[in-house]
C-alpha cells in the first residue's frame, strides 16, 4: 500500500512538473505548480519527514504559490494597438528550434544522475523502518542546542519587516514622520 501511495505521489509530482513546463499559460503553470507541491509534500510523509511536509505546505503552497498567482492575476499586460497575441491572454512566448539540445543535455544528466544514486550506499537503507515524528527532534533542538542563532534570525527577521514597511510607505508619509529637520 504505502509503494502505492508513493507511486501516485510520484505521478503526481512528475506529471504535474512536467505540465508546469509544457503549458504557456502563466495560471494554469501556477495551479500545475501547486500540484507539484502537494505531490513533494506527499513524499516528504512517506519518508518520515513530517515537519519538512508540513513546512512545504505552509511556506510553500500558502506563500509563495499564493503570491505566484495573485501576481499573475494583478499583472495587466496593456495591449497595443497592431498586437496581434491580443487574443491570447497570460501566453508566455517560447522558441521551440533547441528541443534536441535540451532533450540530449536532460537525458546525460538524468544518465549521470541515475547511475550515481545507483551506486551510493545510503545508510539509512540498512535502518528498519518506522514512523519517528521529526517534530519533538527539532524543536528540542531549536529550543535547547541552537536557541541563540535562532532568536538573532527571528530579530533578524523582524529588522526586515520594518525595513520593508519604511520602504514601502509613500514618500510624503515618509517625511510627515520624519519630525523637525
Amino acid at each position: 500500500m504505502i509503494q502505492l501511495a508513493f507511486y501516485g505521489f510520484a505521478i503526481l509530482t512528475i506529471g504535474s512538473a512536467l505540465a508546469v513546463l509544457l503549458t504557456k499559460n502563466v495560471l494554469y503553470a501556477a495551479f500545475f505548480l501547486l500540484l507539484t507541491l502537494f505531490g513533494v509534500a506527499g513524499l516528504f510523509v512517506l519518508a518520515s519527514a513530517d515537519f519538512l511536509a508540513i513546512a512545504q505546505l505552509m511556506i510553500y503552497v500558502g506563500g509563495v504559490l499564493v503570491l505566484v498567482v495573485f501576481g499573475v492575476m494583478l499583472t495587466h499586460k496593456p495591449e497595443l494597438p497592431g498586437d496581434s497575441n491580443s487574443q491570447v491572454p497570460n501566453t508566455v512566448p517560447s522558441l521551440n528550434r533547441s528541443w534536441v539540445v535540451a532533450l540530449l543535455v536532460s537525458g546525460s544528466l538524468f544518465a549521470a544522475l541515475y547511475t550515481l544514486l545507483a551506486r551510493a550506499n545510503f545508510l539509512i537503507f540498512n535502518q528498519p523502518i518506522g514512523w519517528q515524528s521529526t517534530i519533538t527532534t527539532i524543536g528540542k533542538q531549536l529550543m535547547t542546542e541552537s536557541v541563540l542563532p535562532f532568536e538573532l534570525i527571528g530579530i533578524l527577521l523582524l529588522a526586515a519587516l520594518v525595513g520593508a514597511t519604511y520602504l514601502a510607505a509613500p514618500v510624503n508619509n515618509r517625511k510627515k514622520n520624519a519630525g523637525p529637520q
